[in-house]
């Protein structure tokens, strides 16, 4: 069987087709530690592929998943993780866009590109790969992950990147390439939540110069979407969060005294996943004039056909992803990591495997 090892940076193929043995933080329950432990990844399966991660990143949403905080979502034992990069191990029968040694991005919100979703303009929805909270195995009803004694273990959000090598569908792969001034580490934050936030303002409520924007939460994805706003050149951002220390930043930079909200145009738009419908207590003629409320899943980029592009534009500064990045820690450390989230003092924990 083989092992997580390769025998030189150029090559992965002493692992192709065999089942690997590597590590993995295993969550065994609703918020309990997780454990990093052994276990064994199989080979991919039709238009699958195998990744080596080199880094992974923790999301609110991964702390929720973990926590349990919706009880139909529970799954467990576990893999979470959404947010990775690294490079393609070996692939399935019928992939052709990615290749053994290709350095990619995965993306929880997948693009076939040839259902009909993917096809519409309206949408980043994908009839195949599209993100479902309830999916807990791969498209075939089985899972690539189990224990050294052979018990199946979940995924989470067509990915699961807490794990020294995972297998995703083929349209949760992005390929990217690297720059001087764009490490691979920095590319990690377009995996979802910086994506989500710069898409949600450039996409979904297509700020411009002259806007007014309020962001309700200062998160990685909050701050993501004031620093989309500001690069769209708004005339002001307005920044509300309940952690004080959520203000030190200069991603906010209010100009003038433009009212964020007017009757008969402002738009709210949503974000991340929310575990109750009671979370939205508001009356139907809140929306009689005009004000609209709608939400956006990855900021409406259809991941692997327009994510490049937006690597490209980071590259060329429009965007700062280094400043997403606040703490870096071993995989060992993911406990730690967890905590520092829960704390409120993160914005992305990186961690190197």
């Amino acid at each position: 069987m083989a092992t997580s090892k390769v025998a030189n940076g150029n090559g992965l193929s002493e692992t192709k087709g065999k089942t690997i043995t590597c590590k993995a933080a295993v969550a065994h329950g609703p918020g309990e530690p997780f454990v990093v432990e052994q276990i064994l990844v199989h080979p991919p399966e039709k238009m699958e592929v195998r990744i080596k991660i080199l880094y992974t990143s923790i999301c609110h949403t991964d702390l929720s998943g973990w926590k349990g905080e919706c009880e139909p979502q529970r799954a467990y034992p576990r893999i979470f993780g959404h947010e990775a990069s690294g490079v393609v191990e070996s692939i399935g029968q019928g992939v052709s866009d990615i290749k053994e040694k290709d350095i990619v991005v995965l993306i929880f919100n997948g693009e076939c590109g040839e259902c009909t979703y993917c096809k519409c303009e309206k949408t980043n929805m994908c009839e195949k790969f599209g993100v479902d909270p309830m999916k807990r195995l791969m498209c075939d009803g089985t899972s690539r992950f189990s224990t050294i004694d052979g018990r199946p273990i979940f995924h989470f959000l067509n990915t699961s990147t807490f794990t020294e090598y995972t297998v995703v569908d083929s349209g949760c792969v992005v390929k990217v390439n690297p720059q001087d001034n764009l490490s691979l580490k920095h590319l990690t934050m377009l995996s979802c939540g910086v994506s989500t936030g710069i898409g949600a303002a450039w996409n979904t409520a297509n700020v411009h110069a002259g806007s007014s924007v309020a962001v309700f939460g200062l998160g990685a994805v909050g701050l993501a979407v004031a620093e989309g706003a500001r690069a769209r050149g708004v005339s002001k951002i307005i920044g509300v969060d309940i952690n004080p220390d959520k203000f030190i930043t200069d991603l906010i930079n209010p100009t003038d005294e433009e009212k964020p909200v007017y009757e008969g145009w402002g738009l709210t738009v949503l974000l991340g996943i929310h575990s109750s419908p009671k979370l939205l207590p508001i009356h139907p003629m809140e929306l009689f004039d005009g004000r609209r409320i709608e939400g956006s899943v990855f900021g409406g980029f259809k991941g692997k056909s327009q994510l490049p592009n937006l690597a490209t534009e980071c590259m060329q500064g429009e965007i700062k992803l280094e400043k997403f990045i606040t703490h870096e820690l071993p995989f060992e450390e993911i406990n730690k990591a967890f905590d520092l989230l829960i704390d409120g003092k993160s914005l992305r924990c990186l961690l190197h495997l």
